[in-house]
């Protein structure tokens, strides 16, 4: 029974009894989690029922990724806690769960020393993106863990008259010689103790789960089906909206208002400035109407091609600059290797449309989106309905791909708004089509490249010239509604070579495009690593140096990536990668994490890109779950041979002209590459993963296809006829 030491204290009397009784007042921990019947919360991660249960709350979303598995191995090793005792729930949205590398990471450059602690103090930047997401939350994960792990050994050692130091924990037990008491047992009593300041870490290599294969949480729901989308929302009298945007500073024009009249089942034809929408009693109807009343809009002329405008902006000034030692002293009266490349825009190409859905009750509105960036989403549906964010209930609702679109909800003012007008639950989406030409796209880069060969071949000067934008950045603006910054040096930061070179100069030029940029998986770190790892072979062709030895020879610096080269090529049986061999090499250090990958490829008769095997070695510090890493890399391998070999759309007025999916050529299980992952075993602090696969596929397979053809591909996505 729990005891009420407020009446304790006031019963005290007053004067110094006060004061003792005050001083011994237990110090509960705060937290923000919701406390069921039978729950204690431990902090603002853990609650411990007295059923035994374990729930861990996950302020990060789940995009496939892994990240509920993960966050709950991580607390329930720290705990010595039964995996299968393990639950997860999603975080409050409160303030105690902002992504704590948001500043690190580069999101908030420019925003301003106030802005940027009044963004991390409220929470604001709880982003899933850059693969984060373990980096910037194991630490805190464990000491929660340890928090907790203390407070129920003291409540356990309390009831034996032990020394807490005569107690482990395992299983979910708390154990003593032969004697034990469950975590339900002792969590309501554990619960009222004094949390300790500074928690020791758990030590004991007894039952630990740490990198561990254990099995997904979200599986058996993504397996039967009943995992929920953000068109899977169903209300009592839920009307449906399918929606069309305008081109990016475009406007409505005209629309077949006879043909919506002749439609059974429209309800309501929203037509705006910059949009239009109808809503019927189900999606397909709406979309049919719609379709039908073939919507104009006005937009800008977008070129064709884009690469002109990359050209223009490193021709008509000059950028930002990052320097190391003196380049322009270690080139004088010599001539530099030069190449230049170039990364074309990309879409993210996701299954799963732009959907969103709200409902009005009074002045107060629920939302229910996928979301990357769920405080920005509840702002966006604040904004939309014109109420203050503490009438809003949002709904965060898991990605359909871990390809970053979900981190803008651009379906949700659309929703608000016809719930608002309509007086109904309304879920507002935009067909696949409409999705695709609303993509924010990540922007590309072109780069020109120069260096200098020193003694042996080893790289003397390097740099970079180049032109690009700040997709996150882009993306991190309009979350917080400003109008977007010249930015691109962050992103050029990405392309300083992971070699030691002595002297290096990186310019960074914003390029003016005329489409949407915005965040993508594995972005910019990808195209980055495309230009420095396929001008690494080329100077290792020029020098004469093989190219594991060539790169070899200056990761002096780099021990963990020399490591994961020298494990790829071993366990892919590399040949060395000369005249005539079809394998390629190519290295990456991104996201606190290294990778190193051989990829065989040719160009196969029908002149396309044919990618046989990528056998990768990685070293991503302390891994939390095997199996989500190998998962990951695995994916990311294959995201980033998509990129690299699905063609450019067509531009048009500022959008990419939609294409049906099933005509892009994706990779597809028949003709997919062999794919073998080598994780290395290593005790720094844990690195990202989710986009480290990405990274290094296109240089690799580039790398491959010039040395069994003699050609240079230097553009992506690859064109061999180019």
């Amino acid at each position: 029974m729990k005891v009420d030491r407020r009446s304790l204290l006031i019963g005290g009397g007053a004067g110094v009894g006060l004061i003792v009784a005050f001083l011994a007042w237990p110090r509960h921990l705060g937290s923000d989690l919701a406390v069921g019947r039978g729950e204690e919360a431990f902090g603002n991660f853990i609650k411990i029922a007295r059923d035994g249960r374990i729930t861990v709350a996950v302020p990060q979303a789940e995009t496939g990724q892994g990240i509920w598995t993960g966050f709950a191995q991580i607390v329930a090793d720290e705990l010595g806690a039964a995996w299968e005792t393990i639950g997860v729930e999603p975080a409050p949205l409160t303030n105690e769960y902002g992504n704590p590398l948001a500043a690190r990471a580069g999101w908030l450059d420019g925003v301003g020393l106030l802005r940027t602690h009044e963004l991390e103090q409220t929470g604001e930047m709880r982003i899933t993106a850059d693969s984060t997401s373990v980096r910037g939350f194991a630490q805190p994960l464990r000491e929660a863990a340890a928090v907790a792990r203390e407070m129920l050994v003291g409540a356990a050692a309390d009831r034996w008259n032990v020394s807490p130091r005569d107690c482990e924990t395992a299983d979910s037990f708390v154990i003593n010689g032969v004697r034990t008491f469950t975590f339900g047992e002792l969590a309501e009593e554990a619960a009222d103790r004094n949390p300790p300041g500074s928690p020791e870490l758990r030590r004991t290599e007894r039952e630990r789960l740490a990198g561990q294969p254990q099995p997904r949480l979200d599986g058996p729901a993504k397996t039967t089906g009943s995992w929920r989308f953000a068109a899977d929302v169903r209300l009592p009298g839920m009307l449906y909206a399918s929606v069309r945007p305008a081109p990016p500073g475009g406007s409505l024009e005209s629309f077949d208002r006879e043909a919506l009249r002749r439609f059974r089942g429209v309800r309501h034809v929203a037509a705006r400035s910059d949009w239009i929408a109808v809503v019927a009693d189900n999606w397909w109807a709406a979309e049919h109407a719609l379709h039908t009343a073939q919507p104009r809009f006005s937009g800008s002329r977008t070129p064709a091609d884009l690469r002109p405008l990359y050209e223009e902006a490193l021709a008509g000034r000059a950028g930002r600059k990052f320097r190391l030692g003196d380049y322009e002293s270690a080139v004088k009266g010599a001539r530099p290797l030069a190449a230049t490349y170039f990364v074309a825009p990309s879409q993210h190409l996701g299954l799963e449309p732009l959907s969103a859905t709200a409902r009005f009750s009074g002045r107060e509105l629920e939302v229910w989106a996928a979301t990357q960036a769920p405080m920005f989403a509840r702002d966006l549906a604040a904004r939309a309905a014109h109420v203050s964010e503490s009438d809003v209930t949002f709904y965060p609702l898991p990605p359909g791909a871990p390809s970053g679109r979900a981190i803008e909800a651009d379906a949700i003012p659309f929703a608000v708004e016809l719930a608002r007008v309509l007086k109904a639950p309304v879920q507002a989406t935009l067909s696949q089509g409409t999705s695709q030409a609303q993509d924010a796209v990540a922007p590309g880069a072109l780069a020109r490249m120069a260096a200098l060969p020193g003694a042996g071949g080893i790289t003397n000067a390097w740099t970079m010239r180049v032109a690009t934008v700040s997709g996150m950045g882009s993306a991190v603006d309009r979350l917080l509604g400003r109008r977007e910054r010249s930015r691109a040096i962050r992103n050029a930061v990405a392309g300083i070579p992971p070699y030691s070179v002595p002297n290096i100069l990186i310019e960074a030029v914003r390029a003016e495009l005329p489409v949407t940029a915005g965040y993508m998986r594995g972005s910019p770190a990808r195209e980055f690593a495309f230009f420095t790892e396929s001008f690494v072979d080329e100077l290792a062709r020029a020098a004469g140096v093989e190219a594991l030895s060539f790169r070899m020879s200056m990761l002096g610096g780099n021990g963990r990536l020399a490591r994961c080269l020298q494990a790829a090529t071993r366990l892919a049986g590399w040949d060395g990668g000369g005249p005539g061999s079809t394998m390629g090499l190519a290295g990456a250090s991104a996201f606190g994490s290294h990778i190193g990958l051989v990829a065989s490829a040719s160009i196969g008769e029908d002149q396309k890109v044919k990618v046989h095997r990528l056998v990768a070695a990685v070293d991503c510090g302390q891994v939390v779950n095997r199996g989500l890493v190998e998962q990951q890399i695995s994916a990311g391998l294959i995201w980033g041979l998509a990129q690299a070999t699905v063609a450019s759309p067509e531009w048009v007025a500022g959008m990419p002209r939609a294409r049906p999916l099933g005509l892009l050529a994706l990779p597809r299980l028949s003709d997919a590459p062999e794919v073998v992952v080598r994780i290395i075993p290593s005790s720094d602090a844990p690195g990202g993963v989710s986009g480290l696969g990405c990274v290094p596929v296109a240089p690799a397979v580039a790398n491959a296809i010039h040395a069994g053809s003699g050609k240079r591909m230097r553009s992506l996505p690859f064109d061999v006829a180019a």
